[in-house]
Order: structure tokens, then C-alpha cells, then sequence
């Protein structure tokens, strides 16, 4: 029997331009704006708050090697003091041909870490998104409303 996880970051009805407008910068709410514009284009999706500060596009249910299952969103941002902090689910180990185009960036598994979007080529940030969503695709189902 399939057990559903219940995760700490979990899809909620916070209005996502609250969070926006509430970041402690015009220029990071801008930011914000700015990737809410292109992820809302390039996903079709309508964005949804995931906890109190990640804005995601799309879910998928992905299972643990327990049998347990989960929801999580496909992909999205959040506004960090440090900078936009860019999600994509698979994470970016087969994406050293876009971000070698990117502009300066850090990384984590699933964490892009840019410090300000002026820095990196937004076309690139767009074809990331992209090839994030179709290589989940390959090994999940993904819904993009």
C-alpha cells in the first residue's frame, strides 16, 4: 500500500504576489516579477506558492525505494537574500551545456544560485527550464496546469 509523504514545503494558497511584494528589496521583488514573467511563459503554467517563500510551476509525484509517494512541484524560484535561487527538479547533472552559457552561477542538487538575474543570460535560464521539465518528464508524470 502506498503511503503519501507529507513534506514541509507543501503547495499552498499564499497569493505569489504577496511574497513578491513583501521581499525586503524593490529590486529583488523586481527580479522576482521578472522570473515570475518566465517561468509563468515558458511553462504555462499558473504559479502556485510552495511553503512560504519558493513559487512553483506544475507538480509531479515522485516515490521513494520505500513504496512511499510524494508532491512536489515541477519547477520554480525563490528570492533568497543572496540572490534568485532557480529549481529544477532533476537537478542540473546534465546540464553543463547550458550553464557553461548561463553567466555566473553556484550550484546545488537541484539549486541554482545566481546573484542578481542581470548577471546570466535569460535565454539560457529559459532553455534550462525547459530541459528540466523534459528530462523529468522521462521518468515521471508531470502535470503543467
Amino acid at each position: 500500500m502506498v503511503k503519501r509523504v507529507n513534506i514541509k514545503t507543501t503547495k499552498n494558497s499564499q497569493p505569489v504576489e504577496d511574497y513578491l511584494d513583501g521581499l525586503d528589496s524593490p529590486a529583488f521583488s523586481e527580479q522576482g516579477y521578472q522570473l515570475l514573467g518566465l517561468f509563468s511563459r515558458v511553462t504555462g503554467c499558473d504559479p502556485k506558492m510552495w511553503g512560504g517563500s519558493i513559487v512553483g510551476f506544475g507538480e509531479y509525484v515522485y516515490h521513494r525505494a520505500n513504496g512511499d509517494e510524494g508532491l512536489f512541484m515541477a519547477t520554480g524560484f525563490s528570492m533568497r537574500k543572496s540572490g534568485p535561487v532557480l529549481y529544477i527538479m532533476p537537478g542540473y547533472a546534465t546540464a553543463s551545456v547550458y550553464l557553461d552559457r548561463l553567466g555566473p552561477h553556484k550550484l546545488g542538487k537541484s539549486c541554482l544560485y545566481i546573484k542578481r538575474l542581470s548577471d546570466v543570460d535569460l535565454k539560457v535560464v529559459e532553455e534550462l527550464i525547459v530541459a528540466g521539465l523534459d528530462e523529468l518528464k522521462e521518468s515521471h508524470t508531470v502535470r503543467l496546469a
